[in-house]
């Protein structure tokens, strides 16, 4: 059953006041859906605090992805399953900074990075550091991929970062549009969230969830910004997700039973919902 308005809703939305301002929180009132969803992540400034950018969380990451705290899980798929491969066609849908795919373009395996986005002021960031760093193997451009044309056999690779959590037709873009794209054996990558339809956590969920903050020593609880702790969680709203950000979460639980449905896994690691797939043939 959907939670329509909880506890944490109203704490949320004045966390992000605090952080991000009014302005933030009236353009959440737009009747435009794409405007709504561009406002999460087109602003210059965001001062926030999430908890993948902790150190030890990255190193925690790298650990299970790799073996190794110290390396990234692009340097993994590189040396693991692209060594002997060159000229190398990728493309990104909904990349954002593009913090991955710039990555991938210090390797000589690249030809072709295209980076897409709605969003534009990501990928103009993204641009300058290509453009300081020499990088001439990456292309941005600000694109919704519902109007993008996909052309027929031509990325060796289709990528997502924390991305294909906020498209709808999970079935027709992955099962049709991403395989179309893909060559023969081409390879799909995800590290994405795959859990519950905007984030509707099932009771069994956020008891685990509470059970597990109640670990945390309360100085490590502090909201950021605001003189309150985190305690307890109640979970989010149907309404402020839909507010907030229309795409947020659509269809994330579609996404691994589809992804089974159309390829076959080559490395997945569920805890981190970090998935390397061959295209199926």
């Amino acid at each position: 059953m959907y939670r329509i308005i909880t506890i944490d809703d109203i704490l949320d939305s004045y966390g992000k006041l605090k952080q991000r301002g009014l302005s933030f929180i009236v353009s959440k009132f737009s009747l435009n859906k794409v405007k709504r969803t561009k406002s999460a992540f087109n602003e210059e400034k965001i001062d926030s605090a999430n908890w993948w950018i902790i150190p030890k969380v990255q190193e925690r990451w790298n650990k299970l992805i790799t073996d190794n705290e110290a390396t990234e899980y692009e340097e993994f798929v590189v040396n693991s399953y692209l060594k002997e491969d060159q000229n190398l066609r990728m493309l990104s849908i909904g990349s954002g900074i593009c913090q991955h795919e710039l990555e991938f373009a210090t390797y000589n395996n690249f030809e072709e990075i295209l980076c897409l986005d709605i969003s534009d002021i990501p990928l103009k960031k993204a641009e300058e550091i290509a453009f300081k760093n020499n990088l001439k193997n990456i292309i941005f451009e600000v694109q919704n991929v519902y109007n993008y044309e996909f052309p027929k056999n031509y990325y060796d690779i289709v990528i997502f970062n924390a991305s294909l959590h906020h498209f709808k037709f999970i079935d027709n873009l992955l099962g049709n549009l991403v395989r179309s794209t893909l060559k023969e054996n081409g390879k799909l990558i995800i590290n994405e969230f795959v859990g519950s339809n905007r984030l509707q956590f099932p009771k069994h969920q956020l008891k685990a969830i509470n059970s597990a903050l109640e670990l945390i020593p309360k100085k490590f609880k502090k909201r950021f910004k605001l003189n309150s702790y985190k305690n307890k969680v109640y979970g989010s709203g149907l309404l402020r997700m839909i507010i907030a950000d229309p795409s947020e979460c659509i269809e994330s639980e579609n996404i691994i039973p589809t992804i089974h449905k159309y390829y076959k896994t080559v490395y997945g690691f569920a805890v981190l919902i970090w998935w390397f797939y061959h295209k199926r043939l």
